[in-house]
């Protein structure tokens, strides 16, 4: 069995999803990352640092990202156009 070249596996040795996937990978990590922080915050704000604060926090993540990420991909396409309204291209 040969191995796959570098530059098509990931960095976990899985092979990388094909270009076409883009669109939903980007924002599935962009939404995971901010979601983090901002439920974390205000997780954090409202709860303090104690018992129980990693699970209520961790529930609030996971309620944010289900609305957060099918919010970025209905929005994003609007999002790039409004983008290209107000940048010059190179």
């Amino acid at each position: 069995m040969r191995a796959m070249p570098t530059n098509q596996t990931t960095f976990f040795g899985l092979p990388k999803l094909p270009a076409r996937y883009a669109s939903l990978v980007l924002p599935f990590f962009l939404t995971c990352v901010m979601t983090c922080v901002v439920s974390g915050i205000s997780t954090l704000r409202v709860a303090g640092i104690g018992p129980g604060v990693l699970g209520t926090w961790l529930v609030s993540w996971v309620m944010s990202w289900a609305v957060a990420y099918p919010t970025m991909l209905l929005v994003l396409p609007s999002v790039k156009k409004l983008v290209a309204a107000l940048v010059a291209s190179e």
